[in-house]
């Protein structure tokens, strides 16, 4: 048993008693209201609708607390700003979260991160003109492609899908260029870059749009999950982009990783429980600003895999579960 998986347990098996105090201070209280500052994602993004969203859910809530998104590169970038203060709460792909947790590249040490919940999973894309030659990650060698904005996760994830594929390095590198999503849908429109990567919810509205005007291929990437699982750990699984979505005529093998939302370490107990008590009372509406297709899945919210369970969190979860 892993000491993240005996230390979230500590945490749930606390008492009752001790549940219920935690959460006491959720409601009745007086004096300022709490203000937790989340850091989202570039304006137009999926993590930005799903920032955005949450604060007004809790706006309307009538609860005690307030969220205040804020517009940032995403999960390299939002860690980093957890890490030095500048932000309470956080969104990041789970792969870059559990880098920080420990102290792992691209991070020089740990970062005082923790999970409030695993909130849905991105699915990896690596597209390519329909037209074009690439029908593999090898074939891409050489060739420039859209890996991701500086600060992304969808950066850390491609530049170890390229690793793994062997074109990082060698005679024919893939030419990796930072390009958020509008701008890598632009580029290989225009034909600046044979391919691009993102990592979302199935369909991503901007590939969609960009699949009515430019027949795609989506090349599979669910050969490369075991080598990802055996030198980074199991934030990576092998999932399937479905027939249908973006005008498949069948389904397309690839990675998938969860989404955390996160706190720092010193952010109180009561007002992390009531984020998750708003998150989850409002479930079923909150992520289609996101993207279609995507759900919150109680069952699955405190896998977080490396990084511990906020105590607020832990609260909550035995308070509802037991």
């Amino acid at each position: 048993m892993t000491s993240a998986v005996t230390g979230r347990r500590r945490l749930m098996g606390a008492g009752l008693g001790a549940v219920a105090a935690a959460l006491a201070g959720c409601s009745g209280r007086s004096g300022p209201v709490p203000r937790l500052r989340l850091a989202t994602g570039p304006q137009g993004g999926p993590y930005n609708a799903f920032g955005r969203a949450l604060a007004r859910a809790v706006a309307e809530s009538g609860g005690r607390l307030e969220v205040v998104p804020v517009a940032t590169a995403a999960s390299v970038d939002n860690l980093r700003r957890l890490d030095e203060g500048s932000v309470d709460l956080a969104l990041s792909m789970a792969d870059a979260a559990e880098d920080a947790a420990l102290g792992r590249e691209p991070f020089a040490r740990r970062a005082p991160v923790t999970a409030l919940a695993r909130v849905y999973v991105n699915y990896t894309h690596l597209l390519v003109p329909a037209a074009g030659p690439a029908r593999s990650v090898a074939d891409l060698a050489g060739r420039p492609l859209a890996a991701g904005a500086a600060g992304s996760g969808v950066q850390v994830l491609a530049g170890r899908l390229l690793g793994a594929a062997g074109l990082t390095g060698g005679p024919a590198p893939a030419d990796e260029r930072q390009l958020g999503l509008a701008e890598s849908a632009a580029a290989l429109r225009a034909g600046t870059v044979d391919a691009v990567f993102w990592s979302g919810g199935v369909p991503t509205p901007a590939l969609t749009d960009l699949a009515r005007e430019l027949p795609l291929r989506f090349l599979p990437l669910d050969g490369y999950a075991g080598a990802l699982r055996e030198r980074y750990g199991p934030v990576y699984t092998a999932v399937t982009l479905p027939a249908g979505a973006y005008g498949l005529t069948g389904p397309v093998g690839t990675i998938g990783v969860g989404n955390y939302l996160l706190a720092r370490e010193d952010v109180a107990v009561s007002p992390a429980g009531e984020l998750l008590r708003v998150l989850f009372d409002r479930r079923r509406d909150l992520l289609r600003e996101v993207t279609a297709g995507v759900r919150l899945e109680p069952r699955f919210a405190i896998s977080t895999g490396a990084v511990p369970l906020h105590p607020g969190a832990a609260a909550y979860y035995r308070s509802v579960y037991g």
